[in-house]
């Protein structure tokens, strides 16, 4: 039995939307739906005409990342959902190895390492992720930062709809205040101890073009949830 995985890949303007798409598709986890939210794109987008027949296109105004999700999500008929940017990639085997984990434990969300990638697809760095002592070492770690890269995620679609999907109002940290939120509600994030994905780092990314206004998004974070997750990691061992 293998329950469906809906891969949602929200799309702006990006030269590298077929790369993420190709590594969609050849996925061996056989029950896979790949939804594409093109949130009001005026470039690249021709680059998924020869991806039609395999995806599910949907276009939209522009919103943001966070509204561009939150669409997907809701159309998808997926009972897990997996995020993947539009310029990161995903290995061949990441569902196939990622959700029969999740399974086996009985979780609602996974996340796992990655590999770095520059914008010419070469490995800078394998393998990459924080290491925690326990559960709530991890928690304790959000209140400073993300040690969650959102594209290894895989979560229930019922929990994130749950608890409201992403806030809109936040353009780039929407992934930090939603994994906050489903920890603070006893949402248990295990770790699949291996790289799933290609997380690229190039000039053009947003993470760097938009860097002075993510640090004061992150500040705005940190600030709503700090007391609260002091005081869940202390309960939890961190």
């Amino acid at each position: 039995m293998y329950p469906k995985v809906s891969i949602v890949i929200p799309f702006y303007n990006d030269p590298y939307i077929g790369q993420a798409v190709s590594s969609a598709v050849a996925q061996t986890y056989p029950n896979v739906e790949i939804i594409v939210v093109d949130d009001g794109s005026t470039r690249h987008a021709n680059i998924l005409a020869p991806f039609m027949d395999r995806i599910c296109y949907l276009g939209k105004a522009n919103g943001g990342t966070a509204s561009a999700l939150n669409h997907g999500i809701r159309m998808a008929s997926g009972e897990y959902i997996a995020w993947l940017s539009s310029d990161d990639m995903f290995y061949p085997h990441k569902l196939m190895a990622q959700l029969p984990f999740m399974l086996e434990r009985g979780g609602a969300v996974s996340f796992s390492s990655f590999d770095l990638i520059d914008a010419y697809n070469r490995i800078t760095q394998q393998h990459v992720v924080p290491t925690f002592p326990n559960y709530g070492a991890l928690v304790r770690s959000m209140i400073d930062a993300n040690p969650i890269n959102g594209c290894t995620v895989i979560a229930r679609k019922d929990v994130l709809v749950g608890f409201g999907l992403f806030d809109e109002q936040l353009p780039y940290t929407q992934d930090y205040d939603m994994w906050i939120r489903l920890m603070l509600n006893g949402i248990h994030f295990h770790f699949y101890p291996g790289p799933l994905i290609q997380y690229r780092w190039h000039p053009a990314m947003g993470t760097e073009r938009h860097r002075p206004v993510i640090e004061q998004e992150i500040a705005m974070v940190r600030g709503r949830y700090r007391h609260l997750l002091d005081d869940f990691a202390r309960r939890h061992g961190g």
